[in-house]
């Protein structure tokens, strides 16, 4: 018994790091989609039962409505198992209007959201703070 076990935990930790990596190649598409203005990309990562995604759905049509963007991210926790990840990301987004007004505005925040995987698909189950995504004001 102990000597299967001793096989199996090179095994448990490798699916784990799977896990991490598939959850933070998750997000480093979902901002690719964002960047290349892709809104129904974008939203394919996300569950549609997310709390507010009604709401999440109509800031990113209308920030990329007004707005070029482009994102910056940088993984500070990822922590969970090869079903459920909850990570920490430090976002940046850059705007550059697309009304041609000169210069750019960046926005930054700590973004928490937890991840699911169901099948072999993970999706974004919960995701704070949705205003980093609000439209520009006019």
């Amino acid at each position: 018994m102990t000597r299967r076990l001793l096989l199996a935990l090179p095994l448990a930790a490798c699916l784990r790091a799977d896990a991490e990596k598939e959850a933070e190649d998750l997000i480093r598409s979902v901002a690719d989609a964002l960047s290349a203005g892709k809104v129904e990309l974008f939203l394919s990562f996300f569950d549609r039962a997310m709390p507010d995604f009604d709401k999440l759905r109509v800031n990113v049509t209308g920030l990329l409505a007004a707005a070029d963007v482009s994102c910056n991210i940088e993984v500070r926790a990822n922590g969970g198992d090869d079903t459920d990840r909850a990570l920490t990301l430090d976002w940046i987004l850059t705007l550059e209007a697309n009304d041609g007004a000169p210069g750019a505005t960046q926005r930054e925040k700590t973004v928490k959201c937890q991840l699911k995987k169901s099948a072999k698909n993970w999706r974004i189950v919960s995701f704070e703070p949705l205003d980093l995504f609000v439209p520009p004001a006019a």
